[in-house]
């Protein structure tokens, strides 16, 4: 089982749901970075459960325990070390799903592949599992700081309704005032709606993200089989409940004529101290989403990650038991509607990551 992401930049990730604590270390980052432990438990409160009466209601307090790897504030270069206790398991809950496979969850997968599972929560499997990537994610950020880099991810569409695929038009901060982290509040306020209704009949519903890196320098990533968007492709798809990724404009553009789509180069009228002829070089639009070739251009990067609905329902289902005899499972628990509030966070964190690490491989390893 591979339990580290990255390169440079590591992350190694160990817990269970239902265990006694879910944690990580990271290895890889730069030392002498200002490490914001308020920061780092702010991220973590936007992902924790509890958070508002369209997430889950399990009540976990979700504070990080830093253990290495820091010295008067900043980091070391040495691994830093984490765990985030679990204090509210209701591992009864689960009971009634020991010797049966959720439909649409990993439970099958993992008893076929490891002939053993932990049926509490998902175990391994668990969206509870993305604590660490979030912590790893909130360091990574402290140390973009440095090199200007912001990553700021959104709900952009729950079930049908959508916002505009254009990040332009919205001003991003907007996200942050409200319980589905959607920049427009009137398109917030009916997404809201939509889950407190699915909520109420005991299902879920699914959407997309979207993500926007703003002041990525250009020459991050490799060519060939290190492209950036393969990597920032790869860290999404391995976020629970994801099914889909897309950068630029994506599938959309797939309608257009090349001529339509191609960014054309224009020089800048008052360039930047950059070695010529770059600081002199400016495009006319960003089809392309800030990566031409796998490697960034220098533009902002922007991609969608889509998420199915939340394999957890509150309905009788038709399902089997280990020996494969028809069964009827009737889940218990507490459960999101719709994972797409909390994995803004997560998406983010993945990004960071990302980015940290293929900033690190591109140089010398240092900021």
């Amino acid at each position: 089982m591979r339990n580290t992401f990255g390169n440079i930049f590591t992350l190694t990730t160990f817990g269970e749901s239902h265990g006694e604590a879910i944690g990580g270390i990271v290895d890889g980052m730069p030392a002498g970075i200002d490490i914001d432990t308020d920061f780092i438990q702010s991220e973590l409160n936007r992902r924790r459960p509890g958070q508002s009466h369209i997430t889950t209601s399990r009540n976990e307090a979700d504070q990080v325990e830093l253990l290495s790897g820091i010295f008067e504030g900043k980091s070391t270069g040495c691994p830093i070390g984490f765990i985030v206790r679990n204090t509210n398991q209701h591992s009864q809950d689960y009971e009634n799903m020991r010797c049966l496979f959720r439909p649409s969850h990993a439970d099958y997968t993992y008893y076929y592949k490891y002939g053993i599972r932990d049926h509490r929560g998902g175990g391994r499997s668990s969206a509870r599992i993305t604590i660490s990537r979030v912590v790893g994610g909130a360091l990574a950020k402290l140390a973009l700081r440095q090199l200007g880099i912001t990553i700021q991810a959104y709900t952009s569409q729950v079930g049908t309704i959508a916002l505009s695929r254009d990040y332009h038009q919205y001003d991003l901060a907007l996200a942050e005032t409200n319980a589905v982290r959607c920049p427009d509040p009137e398109k917030a306020r009916q997404m809201e709606q939509l889950i407190e209704q699915v909520k109420a009949e005991g299902d879920t519903i699914g959407g997309i993200i979207t993500c926007v890196i703003k002041n990525c320098p250009a020459g991050i990533g490799e060519p060939e089989f290190g492209k950036l968007h393969a990597a920032l492709g790869s860290a999404m798809l391995s976020i629970n409940a994801v099914k889909g990724f897309e950068y630029g404009e994506g599938f959309d553009g797939v309608t257009a004529r090349g001529s339509q789509q191609n960014d054309i180069f224009l020089p800048v009228e008052h360039p930047t101290p950059l070695l010529p002829p770059f600081g002199r070089i400016g495009v006319g639009s960003n089809h392309s989403g800030g990566i031409q070739g796998g490697i960034s251009n220098g533009q902002d990067i922007y991609f969608r990650v889509a998420f199915k609905p939340v394999a957890t329902i509150l309905q009788e289902q038709q399902t089997v038991d280990l020996d494969g005899q028809p069964a009827t499972l009737k889940a218990r628990g507490r459960h999101d509607p719709c994972v797409l509030p909390r994995a803004v966070p997560i998406v983010e964190s993945m990004a960071a990551m990302t980015i940290l690490d293929q900033y690190l491989a591109s140089k010398t390893g240092k900021l």
